[in-house]
């Protein structure tokens, strides 16, 4: 098995198809290094050689020694330097490279290579012993954290400590002299905390970083990455080694992050920024502040220190050149790392470039309107989960607003919630329900879990390609960055901006779009989609063959899902009329009624206010289906639960307390979710279903008169096990309808149909389809019953067994395809057998998951529904699912 690949010096033994082998990092530095780009030379150690990492309790495979000795050497020969050697030492960077971007989530190493020999052949080869000490310094840092695992806070509290005593503002501010008496206190600092010096043999600083990369694919902050990502952990990660390019050799050198269009908005033009004098790991660290590579942008930003295309011209028009090159080569926007040594251009990694959705989007319709991409590939290029960030409000530019501070627009969008200074803290009050605003000076890929609870970040440093800019992008988050009137107190209990004190609790909003952050909370407005989205829907339309319905009972909810483009209701979930005020007396009175004459004088109180419902979202809907399910929940639901509120109501309402106590008590059930609900309820009250079937058709037929329109009802009997449960419900539902029609003269088309959320009515199906004019699976309740998992209490322990690897995904979220998708995939099959042509859909939550609707395109289902937000995300996962491509993310 071959476990290392070379490339550079204008060929490669990998290309951009062996992702999965090479990781994305190695596989894009085989691709430009065959593409004649400047790659420093390298070679890549595969993802198969991570996998036998582990399994062997973190040792190497035999043979891998041999293989990397032999690519180390080639390095060395091609670049005319040698790899431990005094005089003329090879430095190299070791990098992580997964088949799929994880930005800053796995470890780094640069400068490789230098101890307190070779650093002095650096400088001698350099002509500059301030640039080499420095390098050295970085190296000792980044080794002693990474491979070491000695907290980088020491190391930062040396440097700031030495600066603040000589009065230096920035490290550049440092001469040769100060970085040897830095890296002499980094030295001292690595013996008092691990009791031995730091290693100088060259060769163990190398297999200890190779290791340390290795292992850094199970920090809990990978992880943590990708759960929320969807990556599986046995890709594992690849190990990058590449010879050192330096771009702090001076004002002569710099080093890069860039875009070939904007990752944020998907504008056509350049987007990045760089530092003369510096290394990778500054410009995204933030701890100095970048500046803009065009002109455009600096004057855009309004900033004064010159953009790289003024002070480097002749860099950057071949910058340019490359940009295009590679953006026409992988036909997408590409994210680049780029360096420059003493004016001379190289290019460290191109990879798919993270973006929002409003970007994507943007992107996806340009390339194929510029002909690069066809629609299909169009539709495929945006990832289907990230359209929710559309559906975010923005500022209304009418609303008042109270400036603190002002920073760069890193991510898009508005949020507003409470200060927070730490991730655990964003953490444990988003759990409570509270929304918050994560502040902090930069934030760190130890971060992650507190950026992904909040509704929105900020930091005082950094820039656009910062940490915090690029994982908020990624998760749709509003972020600010750069904000550099932020100053937060140590205590953490407050920041100050502009003479101003907010103190931690306090309500901030952030306009990510604009860069500016706001006190108190400012009124937001729904976004217009239109442009680009429209067009996007417009052929995912085209190509899907499912359609796409809503979950909804308001006639907001029935608009809101028509402007997202649902094509019905594919769920109306009549309990949720019942709790208005002016509803839950009259049910009330239902329950505790004595007999069925009772129930019925209670529910013709009720019958005006459902026809009246049902007859909103007939006209909302304007012809098209509308699916009503009948009562679902026990009816104990509808009762007051503690004797105070009893005793509350029975005051209000004038009934009898000590009766409404007793009628509690005797509906109360030990598992409620097993009990009295669903058509049981309907067979032994059958009263209930039909003032609702009444409502129903009642509804229809006026607003077919009154409109014109065609009006089609869909009649839902849930939680049917047996076709017996069926047939009697259905012969009171047609009875009902009879004589409806005879009362009103007219005749409309409907159907009577069933939920299929029980094992038994999956396994029964070709039975229950004789008397079932269509299916809906109800996948919530289906995948409760399959597992025997409450959805309710399941969360307590579900993410132990996702850590465990007991499910990939929480089966509540993404569905079952092995077991509640088998089910569904024989009830489907049986029930179209029974019933040629009978329709088939999914009501479930599941209805708006991309990955779920996958699978129902696949057993052939006619429609999915889900709530009015997810519409979209659910027309376009229907798209890719008949294109048999979706994707999980941008740059999987």
């Amino acid at each position: 098995m071959k476990m290392v690949y070379a490339f550079g010096g204008g060929s490669a033994e990998g290309d951009a198809s062996m992702k999965n082998l090479l990781g994305g990092k190695g596989a894009n530095l085989a691709e430009m290094a065959s593409l004649g780009l400047p790659v420093p030379p390298g070679f890549t150690i595969t993802t198969d050689v991570c996998a036998a990492f582990y399994a062997n309790d973190r040792s190497f495979p035999d043979g891998l020694t041999e293989e990397v000795d032999t690519a180390l050497k080639n390095i060395g020969e091609t670049v005319g330097r040698t790899f431990g050697d005094r005089q003329k030492p090879l430095l190299v960077s070791i990098r992580s490279g997964a088949r799929a971007s994880m930005p800053g989530m796995m470890d780094t190493v640069l400068n490789l290579g230098l101890n307190d020999e070779t650093v002095d052949g650096l400088a001698a080869l350099a002509g500059d012993e301030r640039f080499a000490y420095d390098s050295y310094r970085r190296f000792i840092q980044m080794y002693s954290n990474v491979v070491l695992e000695v907290d980088h806070h020491e190391f930062d509290a040396i440097l700031e400590t030495y600066k603040e005593e000589r009065d230096y503002f920035l490290d550049t501010d440092l001469s040769a002299e100060d970085w040897k008496n830095v890296v002499a206190e980094y030295k001292k600092a690595v013996d008092v905390t691990l009791g031995r010096s730091f290693p100088q043999d060259p060769v163990e600083q190398l297999w200890g970083a190779i290791g340390a990369v290795f292992g850094s694919w199970r920090t809990n902050r990978a992880q943590t990455y990708r759960r929320l990502h969807n990556i599986p952990e046995d890709w594992g990660t690849a190990v990058n080694v590449q010879a050192m390019v330096f771009g702090n050799m001076g004002e002569t050198s710099a080093t890069g992050v860039a875009f070939t269009r904007n990752p944020a908005t998907g504008e056509n033009h350049y987007y990045g920024e760089f530092l003369f004098n510096a290394q990778g790991e500054d410009v995204v660290a933030g701890i100095r502040t970048p500046q803009a590579l065009s002109k455009n942008a600096r004057e855009a930003m309004g900033e004064t220190a010159p953009s790289l295309e003024e002070a480097m011209p002749a860099a950057y028009a071949e910058l340019s050149n490359v940009f295009d090159t590679l953006e026409n080569h992988y036909r997408d926007m590409q994210d680049i790392e780029f360096t420059i040594q003493d004016k001379k251009l190289w290019m460290l990694q191109t990879r798919t470039g993270k973006r929002t959705a409003k970007a994507a989007l943007k992107i996806a319709v340009e390339l194929c309107e510029e002909g690069l991409i066809s629609k299909e590939e169009a539709i495929k290029r945006v990832d289907a989960h990230s359209l929710d960030q559309l559906l975010h409000p923005s500022l209304d530019p009418n609303a008042p607003r109270d400036l603190l501070l002002t920073g760069l627009p890193a991510s898009p969008g508005a949020a507003s919630g409470e200060v927070v200074f730490s991730a655990d803290e964003a953490e444990r009050l988003a759990q409570e329900g509270r929304k918050v605003i994560l502040m902090r000076v930069e934030t760190s890929p130890e971060d992650i879990h507190g950026m992904h609870a909040a509704q929105a970040i900020v930091t005082a440093r950094g820039g656009m390609t910062s940490h915090a800019a690029v994982v908020a992008r990624g998760m749709g988050r509003p972020c600010v960055c750069g904000a550099g009137e932020l100053i937060i107190d140590k205590a953490g209990t407050h920041f100050t901006a502009g003479g101003r004190t907010v103190k931690k609790g306090d309500v901030v909003t952030v306009d990510g779009g604009d860069g500016k952050v706001f006190f108190g909370a400012v009124k937001t407005m729904q976004p217009e989609l239109s442009g680009d989205f429209a067009k996007l829907m417009e052929w995912a339309d085209a190509i899907r063959r499912m359609s796409v319905r809503a979950n909804a009972e308001t006639p907001h909810d029935a608009q809101v899902a028509r402007d997202f483009g649902a094509e019905g209701i594919g769920l109306c979930r009549t309990e949720h009329m019942f709790f208005d005020a002016d509803r839950i007396v009259a049910v009330r009175e239902m329950i505790l009624a004595e007999d069925k004459s009772g129930r019925v004088a209670a529910l013709a109180k009720l019958l005006p206010m459902q026809r009246s419902d049902f007859e909103a979202l007939f006209q909302v809907m304007s012809g098209l289906p509308v699916t009503v399910r009948l009562l679902d929940p026990p009816l104990h639901e509808f009762l007051p639960r503690s004797e105070e509120e009893i005793d509350e109501i029975a005051a209000a309402s004038g009934m009898d307390a000590a009766k409404l106590k007793l009628r509690a008590r005797k509906l109360q059930e030990f598992n409620p979710m097993l009990g009295h609900r669903g058509c049981r309820l309907g067979i032994s009250f059958p009263e209930i279903y039909e003032m609702q079937t009444r409502a129903v058709m009642e509804a229809a037929c006026a607003v077919a008169e009154e409109t014109g329109e065609k009006v089609f009802p869909e009649i839902m009997i849930p939680l049917v096990a047996k076709r017996e449960e069926l047939v009697i419900l259905k012969g009171h539902i047609n009875a009902v309808i009879a004589a409806v029609f005879e009362e009103k003269g007219v005749t409309l088309d409907y159907h009577v149909g069933t939920m299929i959320e029980l094992p038994r009515a999956a396994l029964t199906a070709d039975e229950i389809a004789q008397d079932a004019e269509f299916f809906s699976f109800g996948t919530n309740d289906l995948t409760q019953m399959t597992f025997g998992l409450s959805r309710d209490d399941s969360a307590s322990f579900l993410p132990v067994y996702m850590r465990q690897g007991v499910f990939g995904r929480d089966p509540f979220v993404t569905l079952d395809a092995d077991g509640v998708g088998a089910l569904m995939k024989i009830a489907a099959e049986k029930g179209r057998a029974a019933r040629p042509g009978l329709k088939l859909g999914v009501c479930g939550e599941h209805g708006g998951d991309p990955e779920s609707i996958v699978y129902v395109e696949t057993i052939g289902l006619d429609y999915v529904s889900c709530s009015p937000f997810r519409t979209p995300i659910a027309r376009l996962a229907a798209a890719q699912a008949r294109l048999g491509d979706l994707q999980i993310g941008a740059d999987v």
